[in-house]
């Protein structure tokens, strides 16, 4: 893959901070891929000191040019330190979301920054049309995620089948079991996962009738021991594969997440993780349920639909705000909504779906100086309405039942708090208290992670 022979084993590239340089060149050095994020990665100080990512724009566009900067600044630094520790072992990539902010900007700054350093770029969230088009321009081989055949056979049709000599490899990133963000689509029950193994058929047919036959898939997404997919490996009908690990690399010595976040991973019972679609992206997405997680969900169980004027049922009068403006409810709503009042949840917010949403006072106070701070991190932002087309706004109403994804990602990464930020996961991530491998508590190195999962536990 990539140009070299290696472990189909491939670390997954989870996004600020968490996969970086000294965690992705350890797992080159033993063998395999290794992907550090190239989504807000840190940089630093010529004393080797992590440096804040501030951001002094006056306006979310002059914000937003900066998020750019730090963005190919920090994905440089962390090839270089990739590539150091790789001891010229497995192949180093970069992973970006394609709906972030500026990700074809810093795409390019970081190719262009860290030439020979870069072997392949995993792109998903969203259609990455172009990612071919760029990594080809610099030499490298890209690897697209998926949840399905329909997607790729979109990409292939429109853009990769001009640059097939630079397609890497199809990552098939399971939709229910994934963490991160996932790639529900819309006909898709999330609450009935269904078994991998025919829809990768099916993308793997799609592609032997692009000719693709010896390009491999790599499974991303509940992968745990390899045992457990032993009729995967070597089958004539799945052709090339490989496995892609997101969550178990969190617990190595290497991975720069906090120790109350490693220590965190090793209570989980199953279950403890939750596909949710709070996140801003729009995008389904499997954190944790801490905190941070269970306020969102109180948050948006807080909701009742509205009329500006009376129809229909909706005629009951509810005044909102310190003008006490009239809204109209249900009758149910109506009560409803007065026992939150009563409860403290006195600030009702407007969402774009014509709902509010009650918060207590200092919560709303939260939310509007987040959206107000915004710079730009995703290319459209329901949570704060920032886009990064030319009028640099979706049109639509900014959502309180989300959260600053930017903020909340920087501060899990960069302190001891996994309880009131977002901690993303895989919904395997509860195996770590069972698994043997962790016995007492045991975390390992990335070489001896690797070393282990070879075995097929």
């Amino acid at each position: 893959m990539s140009g070299r022979e290696v472990l189909p084993l491939v670390e997954g590239g989870k996004g600020v901070a968490v996969s970086n340089g000294e965690s992705s060149g350890a797992w080159a050095a033993a063998g395999g891929i290794g992907t550090f994020s190239g989504v807000n990665a840190d940089s630093y100080d010529e004393n080797g000191v992590i440096v804040p990512q501030v951001y002094h724009g006056k306006t979310r566009r002059e914000r937003h040019d900066e998020l750019i900067a730090y963005g190919i600044r920090g994905a440089i630094s962390q090839a270089q330190i990739a590539h150091e520790r790789s001891n010229g072992q497995g192949r180093i990539h970069m992973n970006v979301l394609w709906e972030m902010g500026g990700a074809e900007e810093i795409l390019h700054g970081a190719l262009e920054g860290a030439k020979g350093l870069i072997h392949g770029v995993t792109c998903g969230a969203g259609m990455p049309y172009r990612i071919a088009e760029i990594t080809a321009s610099y030499g490298c081989y890209y690897y697209p995620i998926v949840s399905s055949a329909r997607a790729f056979r979109a990409l292939w049709l429109r853009a990769y089948q001009k640059f097939r000599a630079n397609l890497g490899g199809v990552v098939y990133e399971d939709p229910w079991l994934a963490g991160g963000h996932n790639g529900l689509s819309n006909s898709e029950d999330p609450q009935k996962p269904e078994d991998p193994f025919p829809r990768v058929l099916a993308l793997r047919q799609m592609m032997n009738s692009f000719g693709l036959n010896d390009i491999p898939i790599v499974m991303a997404g509940g992968v745990w021991w390899l045992s457990e997919w032993e009729d995967w490996i070597d089958n004539p009908d799945l052709g090339p594969v490989a496995f892609q690990y997101g969550t178990r690399p969190l617990l190595t010595q290497e991975s720069p997440i906090s120790m109350a976040w490693k220590r965190r991973l090793l209570t989980l019972k199953d279950g403890d993780v939750l596909l949710n679609r709070f996140s801003p992206t729009g995008f389904y997405s499997s954190g944790v349920k801490n905190p941070f997680m269970l306020e969102l969900m109180a948050r948006s169980a807080r909701q009742v639909a509205y009329m500006s004027k009376p129809v229909g049922e909706h005629s009951a009068e509810l005044q909102i705000g310190p003008r006490g403006r009239p809204v109209y409810l249900s009758e149910t709503d109506r009560q409803r909504a007065q026992g939150w009042l009563a409860a403290g949840y006195t600030t009702a917010l407007k969402t774009p779906d014509n709902t509010l949403v009650f918060v207590e006072p200092e919560r709303a106070e939260q939310i509007l100086t987040d959206q107000i701070d915004c710079m730009g991190c995703l290319s459209a932002c329901l949570f704060s309405n920032w886009s990064q087309n030319e009028e640099g706004t979706t049109g639509k109403r900014a959502d309180p039942r989300s959260y600053c994804i930017q903020k909340t990602l920087q501060a899990v990464s960069h302190s001891d708090d996994c309880e009131n930020q977002l901690m993303f996961a895989g919904h395997n991530a509860y195996r770590f208290g069972s698994d043997p491998f962790y016995a007492d508590g045991f975390i390992p190195t990335v070489k001896e992670l690797v070393d282990r999962i070879a075995t097929g536990y």
